[in-house]
């Protein structure tokens, strides 16, 4: 009778949550409710169907956001506030124009594309692309040929980025919920990112070239930037601003993991200094300072100030939609239907890793936002992943990454990237399907087949 009732409970608690999600899908897609009131609404809705009480409906959605929102917000602002001062400064200039120099006209989609993932570390996939459009289609302009040969491994740079690497509010927001280290992130991330970027972006950006000669948009010739009258910076000064944060973040996870092999004393104030300037925060903002102290001279304090305070605003959509994500995450795992799916999935036999990226792929797939298919898959799977005995660091970074894989596949009309690219770069919408959407999609099977390489060797 008690495994009949529990059997009833989980059903109904499954039901709950397809009904939550297909409400979620309905708000946003159907009713163009915006995803943050979305979330809310949704997850106010969870937590009165499933029971809990009314007395602590409130402080779970506050726990649930307010617990996201601590890691992921301070990472995403100071990250904002580096990529805007480098923007306005002519730093993704000086980085495309010397990786050209240097690798020659012939490899100009590499050097972009190059100069698009060290330039992805700190901005955001939608700023990113705007910063480095007026570099790609200068190039494309000079060199001749099709658009896609440039266009498609530069953006394809940005998407890898900001899909599997920190401090990117997606990768954070699943690392925080599903318990991954952030310091081996960045390295698992940029493990799977790289070889992802160069089949998924650069080669088949180069077949798609073959295929289709675009020519570039008369409406964006690469014309300048709103940017103060200041010499920009040089390539040695934008790479030392891009590579603090990694080498930090290195650095923190380099000395613990020599800790916990007992290389290093595990109680030493040189080591807890180290590692507490490679958390990610501080290395954020350090890296920050550094900014603001290479950049007061030309560009003054009062207008550094209005810089910071600028890439603040557009960022807070993004923020706030990660915070409900961490809201409905919230909900379901207080309600139980976290655990309900578990003991669904271990029913099944379905892998963990597997889980993850179905999950996330079909959420993909139906409601078009990455982050949103991310968090909630991260909520969904973590009750699994901390109830499954013998997972190893890198099976969580590998977890993570297959969620984050899944979150990217199929960009189509509801995505507002798919629309973001069709527009800067003058497509039709069956281009960008042929285009842009093929390559998200081979960017989320790569990302996972390369997290499933490491879950099952390591």
């Amino acid at each position: 009778m008690d495994h009949a009732v529990a059997v009833e409970q989980s059903t109904y608690l499954l039901t709950v949550a397809v009904i939550a999600i297909a409400a979620l899908l309905v708000l946003i897609m159907k009713l163009k409710v915006h995803a943050f009131a979305s979330l809310i609404l949704v997850s106010f809705g969870t937590a009165v169907a499933t029971g809990i009480e009314l007395g602590k409906i409130v402080p779970a959605l506050l726990g649930g956001f307010g617990g996201t929102l601590a890691s992921v917000a301070v990472l995403v602002g100071l990250g904002a506030m580096i990529g805007k001062i480098l923007e306005l400064s002519g730093g993704a200039q000086t980085l495309a124009d010397t990786l050209i120099r240097v690798l020659g006209e012939k490899r100009a989609p590499m050097a972009l594309g190059c100069a698009s993932l060290l330039f992805g570390f700190p901005i955001f996939f939608d700023a990113g692309l705007v910063v480095m459009l007026p570099v790609i289609l200068t190039v494309a302009k000079r060199m001749g040929g099709s658009l896609l040969r440039y266009a498609l491994p530069a953006t394809g740079a940005f998407s890898v980025m900001h899909v599997f690497l920190p401090p990117h509010p997606g990768p954070v927001a699943a690392s925080e919920i599903i318990g991954t280290n952030i310091g081996y992130m960045v390295f698992f991330g940029l493990i799977t990112a790289l070889p992802t970027w160069y089949l998924s972006s650069y080669l088949f950006g180069h077949w798609c070239a073959k295929r289709w000669n675009i020519s570039v948009p008369d409406l964006f010739k690469g014309g300048k930037e709103e940017r103060l009258d200041i010499t920009p910076p040089k390539f040695s000064t934008v790479i030392c601003v891009l590579l603090t944060p990694m080498l930090l973040i290195f650095i923190n996870t380099g000395v613990a993991t020599l800790q916990s092999m007992d290389v290093l004393p595990r109680e030493s104030a040189v080591c807890d200094f180290l590692k507490l300037i490679g958390q990610t925060p501080i290395a954020l903002l350090i890296t920050l300072l550094l900014c603001l102290t290479i950049f007061v001279k030309p560009f003054g304090g009062k207008r550094l100030n209005q810089l910071c305070e600028t890439s603040l605003g557009p960022i807070c959509s993004v923020v706030l939609v990660t915070g409900a994500g961490g809201m409905f995450g919230g909900i379901l795992r207080t309600s139980g239907i976290g655990d309900a799916l578990a003991g669904a999935l271990s029913d099944l036999g379905i892998p963990i890793i597997l889980a993850a990226f179905i999950i996330s792929s079909c959420l993909r797939i139906a409601q078009g936002s990455a982050t949103v298919a991310l968090t909630t898959t991260a909520a969904l799977i973590a009750p699994i992943v901390h109830t499954t005995s013998g997972l190893s660091i890198i099976d969580l970074c590998a977890i993570t990454t297959a969620a984050s894989a899944g979150s990217v596949i199929c960009s189509h009309f509801n995505d507002s990237g798919f629309w973001l690219v069709k527009g800067l770069f003058g497509l039709d919408e069956k281009m960008t399907l042929r285009t842009w959407t093929v390559l998200e999609t081979l960017i989320a099977v790569i990302g996972f087949a390369i997290s499933c390489v490491f879950y099952v060797i390591f």
